[in-house]
Parts: C-alpha cells; structure tokens; sequence
C-alpha cells in the first residue's frame, strides 16, 4: 500500500491503531534514519494489518459502528506510518492527542543540495536558503522553483546545484508514493489470536519490552486498560511523579504474583477480575498513599531525583497488601531507610526482574520485609558511606539525590534567597545546583578537560550547592570566598544546614581540594548518622530463593531428586527411589541439617513433579505432600516429620518442585534398606560433601556420642 494511501485512509476512518499497541516512542534519530533510508530507497520494513468486524478498542475518540462492517487495523508499523504523518501531514494523528506525543519528530530540515537531514540549528540554517523544513516539500507548500528562485534572491547558484535541487525535490516527493508491503492476518482472526501474532511479530525483533507486550495483551482482554493506566500516569505526572507505562505492569505484576521476571502471568484473561480490581485499589488509594509518604518522609519531590524508580515497587506492593490497613510510623521509618540504601547501594542497577523476584518473595512472606531487604543489601555491599566514595563522582550519582533528600531533611535554605528547599512556587523558584567554586575559575586554573581528574574534581558534588533557578541566576561567577562569606552574613546557618565547611581559610582557591576533602568526610558522617537514626534495623537470616539454590549445585547442604517415585528408566513406579530419598532426609538429620529438592536433576534442570503426581490417582501437591509425609511417618514417626522438617512447593519455570528442609536432629535417624533379595535391614546414614554416606556398624556409636550425646 502506498504512504500517501495509508495517510487518507486514516484520515478517511478506513485504518486504525488498536489500543492495545504501545505509544509512539521513536525520537528524532529514528525519524532521520527513515526519511534517509527512503531518500536512499533502501528496506524500510512491512505493515502488518488485521480486517475485523469485532476490533478490540481502538486509539483515538472514533468510535466503532457495527453497522460500518469491517474495519482495517494497523498491528505492525506503526511507529513508522505515525513519523511519517507527522512529517507528511505536519499533525498529530487522530489516533494521538497532542501530550501523548513525547518525543514531536516535526521540524526536519534536508539541505536540498546534499540530502543531509538535521533538526533545526540556528548555526548553520539561519539565513541559508539550502535548508527547508521537508515538510512543507511534502505538504506541496514550496516547489523547486520557488526554492531556486528563493536561492538566487540571497546568492547565486550553478547550474549543477540547480539541477540537484531539481532532482532531490523529486526525490523528497516520491515519497509519499513510495510502498509499504502489506502482510494481512485473516479475516476470520479473533482479538487474542490478532494480539499473539503481534506478540510474535515483535517478540522477534528489540523493540518491545516484555512490559509492553503484556500490555498488549492486557488491552486485549480489558480494552480500557491502557487508557486507565496512562490517565493515572498524566495525573502523576503533574505532582512530579514521572513514569512510563511498563513501571505500572511491574507494579501490577507484584501485586498480583508477587514476582518480576514473568510478564507472561499477566497474558492470560484469567486475570481480568483481579487486575480490575488491583488496578482500581491502586489508581484510587494505593499510589498517592505511598507517593505522600515518600514526599513527606523522603522528601522526594520528583522522580528525576531518584536513580531506579523500580525500587518503589516493593513499597507499592506491600502497601498494596495491607489492603485498607496504613502503614504504621516504624514501618514507613523502615521503607524509607531501605529505599535510601537502595538508591546508594544501586539495588536495581542491573538484573532488575531476578532482584524483584528475590525483594517481592520477601515483602510476601517475611515478617519484617524492609529489615530483611536491608539485611540483603548489606550482604552484598556495605552500608556505611565512606569519604572516598564522593572522589569525582558527579550529580549523576546516586549520592547527589542523597545529598538532596539529607539536606531538605534538616530544613536546609537557598544560600541566595534564604528559601526553604522544598518544592517551592513559581519556575524561577525551582531548585538548580551550581558550583561553589565557579568552574569558569577553576578551569583557568587547571582544573578543565585537559585533565580529566582535575576536572571530575571540579564537577564532583561536594563543589555543588543547592540554590533556586533565581538564585543561581544572580550568583554568576563569584569567588567562593566572596559569596560564602556573603551568605554567612546574611543567612548565618545557611552554610551549616548545606554541609558547606565554614572555615573560611578552606574557601581561597589554592585551598580547593582541602575543601573538598573536608566537605567529603563532613557529608560522610552526617549521612552515616542520618540513615542510622531513621529506625532500628533487626537482623534477619537471609535465605536463597530455590533458583539460587538449584544454581549453586549439589553440595553438603543441597540434594537434588528428579521424582519421588517414577523411574524415568524403566517408565513404571520404583519403590528403591522413595528409599533413597528417606536416605537423604536422614542423612541431613544425621548431619548438619540441609534442603532436598525434588523435581530438578542432577544437572539442575527443572522436571517438575508431574511424573509422581501421575502415579497418585490424578495427584496433585496435596496428594504428593501426604504420600511423602506417610512415608516419613512410617519410618520416622510422626514428632520427626513434625518438627524436624517443612515442605513447601514452589514454582520455577511454571513447574512445581518439591522443597524439603531439614533441621539438625535431636536424635539419631535409622532407615530400613531393602537388598535386592527384599532382605530389610537399618542402615545410618550422614550427610558427606555432595552425597548421603552410610557410616559402618565400628563407627556409628562414635559418631552417635559425638553428634548427639554431648
């Protein structure tokens, strides 16, 4: 189909954009790279469409009439076919309101001699008449003609640039007459077999995030969903709480499931009543609980001060959990305290879905959550800030948004204006950071780009101050010496409340990188002491989730067993397996204590149990956990199976495994062992490296007064 075709038939209402694709999300590089590539007749891709007469919702205020029969949409394509209305049509498309376009690809200019295509820049466009917006080209609003004799008003041009003015006009022309191959799905298609086609399509290539596609897939089962969310997200967006649409499918995720890294839980329409619901709880009460909580007790004022906004999502959900209950002030004390080291600490600087796994689990099932996800952030990092860690890092560093939440934390003012540095009223009185020592001083004194220490030096945050944009304005570039001495008259502890050191020798210039040095340890400690006294943070054993476990392999405290029961050899029920695995409990009990786990092998590949529960009557967990607790039973008795070990079934994969965990024992374990002649007879077993060892009849009263009779 023709560029200028597809454009009338959106305009026509005869094309359309299901609601449940994504926004528009190209930038300007994209736009170029397009417009270049059909200037260059080079691929530009397919458009993948549907004819239906039951479309899902559709983007934009037109409205479906049944009456019109069937309608076309587009599936694929359409990041392309909307930069190309933009640029064509210079409007938005019906289907996109004007705020829903964030990145405007309008206002490409093409040097008509050279073909080179560049966003608007005074420096070399302004007064050269080689450059035109193409879209007036493309909108016939300017001809060769014109643009020659536009040229010739303001300078002379030869004949050969005449020609190729010609020639690229033309070539800008074509292409709206240029082709789009289009790939039809079937008529007779229903709306979740057109969403699993667009889910192939895209899964296949980068674009789409597995946030992205559930959304899709959510639209498809709950039409409003996308609208709903995004309306939520523009009024968070006016309070300075800024996100995109794939944060709220993780927040939905864990509130739901209580994971991270499993988009496609959300795919299936099973979950409409419960994401309605969710999603009502959270638009309505959940999120402007927690974002008044963090602007009250944070003193979070907007997202951009915060490095991963995904670190929210554990707060949500267990707010979320609580259902009508608030949280009390030690549990608001304790989030606020975790989601600080999480910023420092970059908890969700990488593997952001296994680490929401791990921190959901935890807000699910622990106690005192934020206590044990500090306990985990500690194990892997330190907590304590030292005075090295600010050595040239700048206001990109998680420590700068610290260095704001501590310093409006203590009430700290503007050092120019006096203002309190909350968020204030009016654009001129919001908050701006400038250097202390001016860095048009320090580069004249070694401090610039030719050294690149001394220049991460100078932009290193203990040089910043926090001001209003008035403040900043009027400061310039004064000596430090100079203005500190000005504040320290007007405002006395402007200074202190800043972090700013008041010895004033430290303010002359060959004092810079003391000052620094003096600044670095003074912030250290304060923001040590601050985070200290926020609440009192309770040691909580850390544990592994079962994928950590399975990962680290068969050990002395890990067994692994592919079934229970079925013998995956002899494809029949094999009795001498339960034996093994009744070996394995007591050898952990015998021992030091350890986890069994069935339904992985050796290899650490997840079988699941389906095996057994085939072997019980249509088994299911129910059915598996009473047949292994009979067996324990039977040859432990029920106080052991009691109180010496938990069974719990957990998920990996979609597939159920057994957990079995096992405590040190207070008493020695026997187990009966058949012979291959069905002669019985009891055996002691211990735990020994990556295997239960039997301990011979000579050594087993040793090891019994040892282990058992101290």
């Amino acid at each position: 189909m023709k560029i200028n075709q597809i454009l009338d038939k959106i305009d026509e209402h005869q094309l359309f954009v299901p609601a449940f694709q994504r926004e528009f999300v190209w930038k300007r590089d994209d736009a170029k790279k397009l417009i270049s590539s059909m200037l260059r007749d080079y691929p530009t891709g397919t458009m993948l469409t549907w004819e239906t007469n039951s479309p899902p919702e559709l983007k934009g205020e037109y409205a479906y009439d049944h009456n019109k029969g069937s309608v076309k949409l587009i599936l694929d394509g359409q990041q392309r076919i909307t930069t190309l209305y933009l640029l064509i049509k210079g409007e938005i498309p019906p289907y996109y309101k004007t705020h829903e376009i964030i990145n405007d690809v309008r206002g490409l200019y093409v040097n008509i001699v050279t073909l080179e295509l560049e966003y608007y820049k005074k420096t070399i466009m302004s007064g050269n008449p080689f450059w035109i917006d193409i879209t007036r080209i493309l909108k016939n609003e300017t001809n060769a003609l014109q643009i020659i004799k536009a040229i010739k008003d303001q300078q002379e041009i030869n004949d050969e640039n005449q020609y190729l003015v010609l020639e690229n006009i033309g070539k800008i022309e074509q292409i709206k007459n240029k082709e789009f191959l289009e790939q039809t799905i079937p008529v007779k298609a229903e709306i979740r077999e057109a969403i699993d086609i667009f889910y192939i399509v895209n899964a296949s290539g980068v674009n789409l995030t597995d946030a992205e596609l559930a959304l899709a897939q959510i639209s498809g089962y709950w039409p409003d969903a996308r609208e709903r969310i995004k309306t939520k997200l523009f009024e968070l967006e006016k309070e300075g709480w800024v996100f995109k649409l794939d944060f709220f499918m993780y927040v939905l995720l864990g509130c739901l499931h209580q994971v991270g890294s499993k988009m496609e839980k959300l795919h299936g329409q099973e979950n409409l009543e419960s994401l309605k619901e969710a999603w009502l709880e959270l638009e309505s009460n959940t999120l402007d609980y927690v974002f008044n909580i963090l602007k009250s007790h944070a003193y979070i004022d907007h997202t951009k001060e915060i490095n991963s906004v995904y670190a929210l999502v554990p707060i949500i959900v267990y707010t979320f959990r609580k259902e009508k209950s608030k949280m009390s002030e030690t549990e608001i004390k304790k989030a606020v305290k975790w989601f600080y080291y999480s910023q420092v600490r970059n908890r969700y600087v990488s593997q952001l879905p296994q680490k929401l796994d791990k921190d959901l689990s935890i807000i699910a099932n622990e106690k005192n959550p934020f206590d044990k996800l500090l306990n985990l952030i500690e194990a892997e990092r330190r907590l304590e800030i030292h005075s090295d860690e600010f050595i040239g890092v700048g206001v990109q560093h998680p420590l700068w948004a610290l260095m704001n939440w501590y310093l409006k934390s203590k009430n700290a003012k503007c050092l120019t204006t006096g203002l309190c540095l909350r968020k204030n009223m009016g654009k001129k009185y919001s908050l701006e950071w400038d250097h202390i020592f001016p860095f048009s001083i320090l580069k004249k004194n070694g401090y610039g780009w030719e050294n690149r220490h001394k220049y991460s030096l100078a932009q290193e945050i203990t040089n910043r101050a926090i001001l209003t944009k008035t403040a900043n304005r009027t400061k310039s570039n004064k000596e430090a010496k100079a203005y500190l001495s000005e504040v320290q008259l007007n405002f006395p502890n402007a200074l202190e409340l800043q972090s700013i050191p008041t010895d004033n020798r430290l303010w002359e210039l060959e004092n810079y990188e003391q000052f620094l040095q003096t600044r670095r340890k003074l912030l250290a400690s304060q923001f040590n002491e601050y985070l200290n006294n926020i609440t009192t943070t309770l040691e909580e054993p850390l544990s592994m989730n079962v994928e950590e476990l399975i990962n680290q392999g068969e050990n002395s405290s890990l067994e692994l067993k592919t079934t229970l029961r079925w013998d995956l050899k002899t494809n029949q029920v094999n009795k001498k397996l339960e034996e093994v695995v009744l070996k394995t409990v007591a050898g952990f009990s015998n021992g030091e204590g350890g986890t069994l786990i069935i339904g992985v092998t050796d290899e650490g590949e997840i079988e699941g149990l389906h095996h057994d529960y085939a072997t019980l009557n249509n088994g299911d967990k129910d059915k598996f956990e009473i047949h292994l607790r009979n067996l324990l039973n039977k040859e432990y008795g029920v106080e052991f199976s009691t109180n010496n070990l938990k069974i719990s079934f957990p998920e990996v994969d979609d597939k159920e495994l057994c957990l079995v965990e096992i405590i040190p024992g207070l008493k020695p374990l026997y187990t009966t062992i058949s012979d291959s002649n069905g002669n019985k007879s009891q055996r002691f077993y211990v735990r020994s490296g990556n295997s239960s060892q039997e301990v011979g009849i000579e050594e087993v009263a040793e090891f019994i007064l040892k282990r058992f009779e101290k």
